[in-house]
């Protein structure tokens, strides 16, 4: 188990654009990215969101009331205290495996053939064998995790505590916090993606919004 070291300074976040809320939804519990469209679990289904137009172009029925993941051909979706398996194509759930938190589970990421799921009041992250469900390590934060995201071999959390919420980039290695990015008070963070290039999605919680937040790049000399 690895656990967090460090405080990085906190810059505020680059909100760049909101969308929604969404007829019919009350709640958005995790997002992911299909490499094209923009996904939410809301509850009850997940919807792909058009990202130039903000508007739903497809829905597939299934319970998500946590994080969302893709890995190329596959949706996972949180749902009570599984991890559901579901074909992207025809959204016909293959199978599941149990959720480690066994329903406090959060924020879900696909990486480097693994799933990572964020646990958010034990304040951890968990690096999991999508095959049995099992833990391959754990990174621990001094924050809820409340969503979780890798990009260009950086691994990125969204926290939610009281008002205030924030994007964090930590080392893998050792949970050590590299980078902070402070959402506007009141702005809730509830899952987290990246589109793999130049934005970070973050769920809204109960304002039923996602957020498209600017991902900083590295500075060079």
């Amino acid at each position: 188990m690895t656990s967090l070291k460090t405080r990085a300074e906190k810059r505020p976040a680059d909100i760049v654009r909101e969308y929604g809320p969404f007829e019919g939804v009350q709640r958005i519990h995790g997002v992911t990215h299909d490499g094209h469209q923009l996904w939410a679990a809301t509850g009850t289904a997940l919807m792909a969101i058009d990202t130039a137009t903000g508007q739903p172009v497809r829905r597939i029925e299934q319970g998500s009331d946590a994080g969302t993941a893709f890995d190329g051909r596959h949706f996972w979706q949180i749902t009570e205290q599984r991890i559901d398996k579901i074909d992207a194509a025809s959204g016909r759930v293959l199978g599941s495996i149990p959720a480690p938190g066994g329903g406090c589970d959060s924020g879900l990421t696909w990486a480097e053939g693994s799933l990572w799921v964020g646990q958010y009041r034990d304040r951890r992250i968990h690096q999991i064998d999508p095959a049995t469900g099992a833990i391959v390590r754990t990174i621990e934060s001094d924050r809820f995790v409340t969503g979780v995201t890798w990009v260009d071999g950086e691994l990125w959390h969204g926290t939610w505590e009281g008002d205030e919420s924030e994007l964090r980039h930590i080392d893998p290695a050792d949970g050590t916090v590299l980078e902070r990015l402070e959402m506007p008070a009141g702005t809730g963070v509830s899952g987290l993606e990246s589109d793999g290039g130049d934005l970070f999605y973050c769920g809204g919680g109960g304002s039923g919004k996602v957020r498209a937040v600017r991902r900083p790049r590295p500075q060079t000399a």
